[in-house]
């Protein structure tokens, strides 16, 4: 079972969940368990409160059930895994405290996190300056492997960064042509949360919507923490799209969703997989119908790779959904377990074997729950299946799975 604490960290509290309780101290990576184990910690950053809570428990859940599996088959010998979960509230400066907790924990051996591209930021340059490995399960933004001038000019900035699900450089685009191609929409309105994730998404989309031959109508802007967006609505309206592209996160999707229709603006809002929630659909309404959102990798309910994932995680019995990122999340966690089986072999304790944690992660290699679970030289997946899904009877369906080349 699952052992729940709460840890200060700076001047937040930070949820901390530990699980295999009969593990020894968290902090000391030379505590050994009873049966004469040391001890290795995997990390998770992730919000497990506010509004993004359902996904954040969810990436949490997950890789903890990686965890529960590799001590079960005893797959690092010599060693028993614990996890240590922070609440970063989506924000980057507690995302910033949950890296500085993290990199001082001599029993940290990686970390799984974050959900957002805008806290990752601040928590990369923590946990490089520790060695530590940092896997995110959600981080769509090219520019976190490969830097602001990723286009023309791309640099690895955090040689410790990995993720395992393929960037807005993909998404975007095809969440372009699917509207451009597939729908044969040829009038769009965008709107973003000015945040690095949705303002980032946004661009992609446009330059490949426009390059199809599609119109912008409107490019607009909320701030993420108002919930009337009349006036935004009043704006985009008269310009008469066909459709919306949103960049965000659904706790603003769902009202910009449903307050859209009421205002008679009655066209799709299609977003990213910051939208692809049963939260999106709870918030907008029977009015949600219709509406899209692309996500990376095949639907984790169906899909044969994730078969075995979905049982496990059921029959753990968690009382929060995997969600979006539960699948990425459990093979950023075996990812870690698999370059730690190799960097901890001959290794007398966590904190003198991260940056051959950091040189094993390079060579990982592995059929995840998404499908085969390998990095490039920038620490990006190679793994480019994406998904669209629609709104039908208020639930979302996929219509359309892609490995996009």
């Amino acid at each position: 079972m699952h052992q729940r604490s709460v840890v200060k960290v700076g001047a937040s509290l930070l949820i901390a969940s530990l699980a295999l309780s009969a593990c020894g101290s968290r902090n000391n990576a030379s505590t050994t368990t009873s049966s004469g184990n040391k001890n290795v910690t995997i990390g998770v950053m992730a919000p497990l409160s506010g509004d993004l809570s359902a996904l954040g428990l969810g990436i949490q859940h997950s890789v903890e059930l990686a965890v529960k599996e590799a001590n079960a088959n005893n797959a690092i010998p010599g060693w028993t895994l614990k996890v240590k979960a922070l609440d970063d509230e989506a924000k980057p400066d507690i995302g910033k405290n949950a890296a500085t907790s993290f990199a001082g924990d001599a029993s940290v051996g990686g970390v799984v996190g974050n959900l957002n591209s805008s806290v990752s930021q601040s928590t990369q340059p923590v946990l490089s300056t520790a060695k530590i490995v940092q896997v995110s399960p959600a981080n769509t933004n090219p520019t976190l492997t490969k830097g602001k001038d990723w286009k023309t000019a791309p640099v690895r900035t955090y040689p410790t960064y990995f993720r395992t699900v393929t960037t807005d450089a993909v998404q975007g685009p095809f969440a372009a042509r699917y509207l451009y191609t597939t729908l044969g929409i040829k009038k769009v309105a965008t709107i973003h949360d000015k945040k690095t994730y949705g303002q980032g998404l946004v661009t992609e989309f446009t330059q490949e919507f426009t390059k199809l031959g599609g119109t912008i109508t409107a490019a607009e802007t909320i701030n993420p923490d108002e919930s009337n967006y009349q006036s935004v609505i009043s704006k985009v309206k008269p310009t008469g799209p066909l459709a919306v592209y949103y960049g965000g996160e659904y706790p603003q999707a769902g009202p910009l969703s449903q307050q859209m229709k009421a205002a008679g603006l009655n066209v799709p809002l299609m977003g990213g997989d910051g939208i692809y929630d049963p939260k999106f659909i709870e918030l907008a309404g029977a009015t949600a119908n219709g509406d899209l959102a692309t996500n990376p990798g095949a639907p984790t309910a169906t899909a044969v790779s994730a078969k075995k994932f979905v049982a496990a995680y059921t029959a753990a019995g968690y009382k929060d959904p995997y969600g979006a990122y539960g699948a990425f999340s459990y093979d950023a966690a075996n990812a870690i377990i698999a370059a730690l089986k190799t960097s901890l072999a001959n290794a007398k304790d966590v904190a003198s074997a991260r940056q051959a944690t950091v040189d094993a992660m390079s060579k990982v290699s592995f059929e995840g729950a998404n499908g085969p679970v390998a990095f490039d030289k920038y620490g990006d997946t190679t793994g480019r299946i994406l998904t669209v899904y629609k709104v039908t009877n208020l639930k979302w369906v996929p219509v359309l799975t892609q490995n996009v080349k």
